[in-house]
């Protein structure tokens, strides 16, 4: 064992007197659950059913909505195994409750010391261990090795700063990615990086992102429906899941625009809910009229509609032709271009994508996407996607066929995944 991994793992040993109170600082942040703290300790807040189980772990929203396809395909498995989803942030905790199958179980992953992750293994007792992309906590890796649990890496993702950090310690980059049975890697840039740390390259599968399997994000049709009629004649779109640094951009597009689009609607949905009274307060200083969702306030006329709050992403690529994906104005690393492309919204992002590179590549190639760097560039990009009786153009027309055509290309076969995880589970069952 690499020093820099005994000597993480003797610290973990003796961090657990710190991780009530660093614990009880998140809760009054707002970033734990006050009756399910026990979790982060590792003790359960559920009892583990009988007979298999597989855990899934991701860090946040993205990953657990990436996981959960390949949970309700381990549901319809014949053997029903049980499946554990284990996440760190309330948010994801909140979307996994309100989207998972039957048969899914959510908890918080333990805190990374050695009594904590020993409580959570005792008392699950996975058959199968799933890491979803990069969240590496070696503790837990580690002890679930020890314990025997067949662990895979899916949909994983280092990105440059990642592997550069990793590269810091390359013995112990080696040593936690050597105890991955399988690695089932999201793009070819990866593949490299962990080649580069040491991974046994006939463990790494050909690159496919799971992310493309995730149903696009529902919303109710009758609301959908009524919108629309409301909103008839007005040219609409949507600024989704941006960071501070954006709206600006996206204010001064609205308003360039407005002059040659009377009556526009552009709907900001910002990637943290929380910042909407901050940013109500910096349209209203842009002199723009604005109504926030999360007040039960309908479209404004001409003005900007803040949509401030979570679980309605459906809705909102349902309502606009066009979408700017956040994340991507500003050095983010841009964010998942699957949702509008399979909602029929026409893509416009920055030029900060590394998060999906090769999906904005394949969509680029294909004339899928535009590209923006400021305001102006998104008021000019819009004046062609939207008429101004708000029907969706030509140019509108062609990037979203060929944003769907580069989607259903995409799609991996889900029984990749499944395959080996059903031959560790047979493994299991003979022991």
């Amino acid at each position: 064992m690499s020093l820099a991994l005994s000597a993480y793992l003797a610290l973990s040993s003796v961090a657990a007197p710190f991780a009530g109170p660093i614990l009880r600082r998140r809760l009054a942040r707002g970033k734990e659950e006050a009756g399910r703290l026990g979790e982060r300790q590792g003790l359960a807040g559920l009892a583990r059913p009988p007979g298999p189980l597989v855990w899934l772990h991701g860090a946040s929203v993205g990953e657990a909505m990436t996981a959960l396809p390949l949970a309700a395909a381990l549901r319809a498995e014949p053997s029903r195994p049980t499946v554990l989803l284990t996440t760190g942030t309330v948010t994801s905790a909140a979307r996994v409750s309100a989207l998972a199958p039957a048969g899914v179980l959510h908890q918080y992953v333990p805190v990374d010391t050695a009594p904590a992750v020993r409580r959570f293994l005792r008392h699950w007792r996975p058959d199968v261990a799933i890491w979803i992309e990069s969240e590496f906590w070696p503790r837990l890796m580690v002890e679930a090795a020890r314990a025997g649990v067949p662990m895979f890496l899916m949909n994983a993702r280092l990105s440059a700063r990642s592997a550069a950090s990793w590269a810091r310690q390359p013995a112990m980059a080696r040593q936690l990615i050597g105890l991955f049975r399988t690695i089932m890697p999201q793009d070819a840039e990866t593949v490299g990086r962990l080649t580069a740390l040491g991974a046994d390259p006939a463990r790494l599968d050909e690159p496919a992102n799971l992310k493309m399997l995730i149903p696009p994000p529902e919303a109710d049709a009758a609301a959908v429906m009524a919108l629309r009629e409301s909103l008839s004649g007005r040219p609409v779109w949507l600024a989704a899941s941006t960071h501070p640094g954006e709206e600006a951009m996206v204010i001064a597009a609205h308003r360039a625009l407005l002059a040659r689009r009377p009556g526009l609607l552009t709907i900001l949905a910002p990637r943290h809910p929380d910042r909407g009274e901050a940013l109500a307060a910096e349209i209203h200083a842009a002199g723009l009229s604005v109504a926030r969702r999360s007040d039960g306030a309908g479209p404004p006329e001409g003005g900007i509609w803040l949509a401030d709050t979570l679980g309605e992403m459906g809705l909102w690529y349902r309502l606009a032709p066009v979408a700017l994906v956040g994340g991507s104005l500003v050095a983010m690393g841009g964010h998942n271009p699957f949702e509008p492309a399979a909602l029929g919204a026409a893509i416009l992002h920055g030029p900060h994508t590394e998060n999906f590179s090769p999906a904005y590549a394949a969509l680029t190639a294909a004339g899928g996407a535009r590209a923006v760097t400021d305001g102006a560039a998104m008021a000019t990009a819009l004046e062609h996607l939207i008429a101004a009786d708000g029907a969706p153009t030509p140019a509108q027309a062609a990037l979203t066929r060929a944003a769907a055509a580069v989607l259903e290309a995409g799609k991996p076969d889900i029984e990749r995944y499944l395959n080996p995880l059903r031959a560790a589970l047979a493994e299991r069952r003979v022991r």
